[in-house]
């Protein structure tokens, strides 16, 4: 699975999806959301709003400033 940044509208917070194996997204969520921090911890692939994998240092320093 990987988590994958939607575009993001003025004065909205950052949505996520998730997009499972099978290429549907069955949940997205907001950066505080537990479970999206958890697979993230874990390794799950994050990729900005046009699929660009961000690296798991940046992802890591991400979750870091969620903290």
């Amino acid at each position: 699975m990987i988590y994958k940044m939607l575009p993001k509208q003025e004065g909205e917070q950052q949505i996520f999806a998730r997009i499972d194996d099978d290429g549907l997204c069955r949940v997205t969520c907001i950066a505080e959301n537990s479970e999206f921090q958890d697979h993230l911890k874990n390794g799950a692939e994050l990729q900005d709003e046009e699929g660009n994998v961000i690296s798991n240092e940046q992802t890591q320093e991400f979750i870091r400033g969620l903290i």
